[in-house]
């Protein structure tokens, strides 16, 4: 027979789970009828009330510009476009370095005794070198002819230092003059192969890429002169193996990196996802003999940064559209959210906010041009206004408590935020402590993702949350002009009496 305490136990989880239902029923009706101020909720069991109060408020947003983002992704960007928003041209360049890993130091090159490549002094030498861009994506036209300068570097950039995409390496002095500069046309489709070859390409997922040949004499800063470039980076580790010990000391004695800008050209922009600076020789293993490629990689490990160049004056003129807010990247806009804390939390202080939901809207784009052109950003952060730099430069990971994620839904053309009740009461407990204390801020992200696993699961977790460096944009409805219906958040509450 139970026991009285047992029967009290019973009696309370039941009421936990009466309560847990009656807010998640709540939740789902609300997350299907976006006006939930009529529908209000009582339910009574008997011995204890519980309350489910619903409300909407309206919420003011307008647009702020950004005239430049943290420089931190996998990907670098390389190319010209003409914004048809703005009819202005966004250019971008990039620097990378090139890494080494500490596990493969001591085997990067053969023994020198097994280099067939030799020079008239039996010296070991590169049969070529070159430089190869993996382009991962693009957006434009893939026929359009480019035009880029490669440039060495006279020395490595600093590390642990935070580059925006508005930094220019080439202004502060980091180019080498008397090194490396090559010229380079290019086209994201290799025009020297015929369309079946392309398409056969496509069809496997081939990554196309532009190679740059290093092969003219190179000359490194103690004036000693080699055949190429990879003879000079084969010839250093045979005389200084300590250089290659990883990373670090390879860009700081012997390759601090390239600089790779437009120069010429209109129509496309490259999405970069590696380059690749490689080194070909022959070498033999007892009677048999390879040609073998040593690659050194630009990767996500090793610093890279992007710069871009756009119209300021045209970007001021459409943040100054107050009929409607925009999200533009990389260096563009963001769209800034008031939120009504004051009202949300007036006579519930002592209640609880079991959701509140808040969904934006996407507008119709001015043109067709626009709409084919600029794609909307797949993921947007809301993050707090005093937390715009420093969530990325701390490489901080959404918490669902001051910062959350939306995924743009093609089918409704909308960001939806299911439940920020978590940052209203952030906010209110910290209300007027600065002049931005109840704003937040609408930014396009790149999301990267890995696998977490257990002894029974595996599930994908966000491993990073970046700027977004793609061109992207995308008009919302909204500003203090706004001739649509108003943003709402809807609220529920949930009551004790």
């Amino acid at each position: 027979m139970p026991t009285m305490n047992s029967t009290k136990r019973f009696k309370m989880t039941m009421r936990k789970i009466l309560m847990a239902g009656i807010a998640m029923m709540t939740i789902a009706i609300s997350s299907c009828d976006e006006d939930t101020a009529e529908m209000g909720t009582t339910l009574i069991n008997g011995v204890d009330q519980f309350n489910v109060i619903p409300d909407t408020f309206d919420v003011q947003t307008r647009s702020i510009i950004a005239d430049s983002v943290l420089s931190r992704s996998s990907y670098s960007y390389l190319g010209r476009i003409k914004d048809p928003e703005t009819g202005s041209y966004i250019t971008s360049d990039y620097m990378t370095q090139f890494s080494i890993l500490e596990s493969e130091a001591n085997s990067i090159f053969v023994d020198k005794s097994k280099v067939l490549s030799l020079d008239a002094d039996n010296q070991p030498i590169a049969d070529s070198c070159t430089i190869d861009i993996v382009i991962s994506d693009y957006m434009g036209d893939s026929l359009a002819a480019m035009k880029m300068r490669v440039t060495e570097l006279v020395r490595p950039m600093k590390e642990n230092v935070l580059y925006y995409t508005n930094y220019n390496p080439e202004k502060e002095g980091y180019m080498r003059h008397d090194g490396i500069q090559k010229k380079k046309m290019f086209s994201i489709a290799d025009l020297t192969q015929n369309d079946s070859v392309r398409a056969s390409r496509q069809s496997m997922s081939y990554y196309e890429h532009i190679t740059i040949p290093l092969n003219e004499p190179y000359t490194d800063k103690q004036g000693n002169t080699y055949n190429n470039y990879g003879t000079y980076l084969l010839r250093t580790y045979y005389q200084h193996p300590e250089y290659f010990k990883n990373s670090a000391t390879f860009t700081q004695n012997v390759c601090p990196g390239f600089y790779f800008k437009t120069e010429d050209g209109l129509g496309v922009m490259a999405e970069i996802d590696r380059t690749m600076l490689q080194v070909h020789y022959r070498h033999k293993v007892d009677t048999v003999v390879y040609v073998d490629t040593k690659n050194f990689i630009g990767t996500a490990e090793v610093l890279k940064t992007s710069h871009f160049t756009n119209d300021s004056k045209m970007i001021k003129q459409l943040a100054e559209n107050k009929s409607c807010t925009y999200l533009k990247a990389p260096d563009g806009i963001f769209t800034e959210v008031t939120l009504p804390i004051d009202d949300i939390k007036r006579g519930h202080e002592n209640d609880t906010i079991a959701s509140a939901k808040i969904v934006f809207r996407r507008m119709n784009e001015i043109s067709d041009l626009s709409q084919g052109m600029l794609q909307e950003p797949e993921n947007l952060l809301m993050i707090e206004r005093d937390s715009l730099f420093s969530f990325f430069e701390h490489r901080n990971i959404p918490d669902n408590i001051t910062s959350y994620l939306a995924t743009y839904s093609s089918k409704y053309n909308t960001y939806t935020f299911s439940n920020i009740s978590d940052i209203i009461n952030h906010m209110h407990a910290n209300r007027n402590k600065s002049e931005n204390w109840n704003k937040v801020v609408l930014v396009p992200v790149q999301v990267t993702t890995a696998q977490a696993s257990t002894n029974y699961s595996s599930s994908s977790v966000i491993a990073a949350v970046n700027n977004e460096l793609r061109i992207t944009s995308v008009r919302l409805v909204g500003g203090e002009q706004n001739q649509h219906e108003p943003i709402r958040i809807s609220v529920v509450y949930n009551k004790n009496e």
